[in-house]
């Protein structure tokens, strides 16, 4: 388990944070006043996002049992993996093979605190304080190298995350080095948030860049997105809206807005 310092101070509870809104939408207890103000905003001129946030945790859920129960996956890698809440991925791995091996990384000391809490006895799993993008520092992390064996296919996955990262720091570029720094036989999960709307892209994007002190990047175009896997071998089917990757059945809960989605899949590293 990780032993990274962190004490309370390191958290400003005046300034929103994503993964704390998200715990919200999700009806989770770990956010403060000024995630909740937030997240009311968002909603008045986004009446789907809740919604939106329910089915990316269904999705996050379908993939990782997908990839290791019917593809033999046995290490996962979350990047952003925000709050702990019910059905997380290692209890999602860990209920096909005990000996799944979890890294979750965040860069929010919060994420860090109940991570560690949460995981106290699971010597399977591990959360890491690091930046997504600083992939040396992941992949080196001494927790990271001591639960992951990178010669064996990993699951890589960015669910919900690469909205934050802003055109300049590159995320399909992110998304590019990770997929080479992975054994044959390795998967990469991408979704994140899009519309084909110009006024909803413009009106989150900058809300959430001024709500979060920056901590943000843009809502994209699903053409945008798309190009983050160019060249990858994508499974059934394909890139979509995340409802509707695989659900578990006709009645599963499917996005009735196209405001804004999450829209990705799943690509295998040949």
């Amino acid at each position: 388990m990780a032993r990274e310092l962190w004490s309370p101070e390191a958290i400003d509870t005046t300034v929103p944070s994503v993964a704390r809104m998200y715990d919200y939408f999700l009806g989770g207890s770990d956010n403060y006043e000024s995630d909740r103000v937030a997240c009311a905003h968002l909603l008045e001129q986004v009446p789907s996002t809740m919604t939106l946030a329910v089915n990316n945790r269904h999705f996050l859920r379908r993939v990782v049992r997908v990839l290791a129960g019917e593809y033999g996956i046995r290490q996962f890698v979350d990047h952003g993996s925000g709050l702990p809440t019910q059905d997380n991925v290692h209890q999602v791995a860990q209920s096909v093979d005990p000996q799944s091996a979890v890294v979750y990384v965040d860069n929010d000391p919060i994420v860090l605190a109940h991570g560690r809490a949460m995981l106290e006895e699971n010597d399977r799993t591990t959360v890491i304080q690091a930046d997504m993008r600083d992939t040396d520092g992941i992949f080196g992390h001494p927790e990271t190298r001591r639960l992951i064996d990178f010669d064996r296919p990993v699951a890589a996955l960015f669910v919900s995350v690469l909205h934050c990262i802003p055109d300049e720091d590159d995320p399909a570029g992110l998304i590019r080095d990770v997929a080479r720094r992975l054994a044959p036989g390795s998967f990469l999960v991408v979704c994140q948030l899009v519309s084909e709307r110009e006024d909803i892209r413009a009106f989150v994007t900058d809300f959430m860049a001024k709500a979060t002190g920056g901590h943000w990047g843009r809502v994209r175009e699903s053409r945008e997105v798309a190009g983050f896997l160019d060249g990858m071998e994508l499974l059934d089917p394909g890139l979509v809206e995340v409802s509707t990757w695989r659900p578990d059945n006709d009645l599963a809960p499917t996005q009735l807005t196209d405001e804004w989605v999450e829209w990705g899949g799943v690509a295998r590293i040949g």
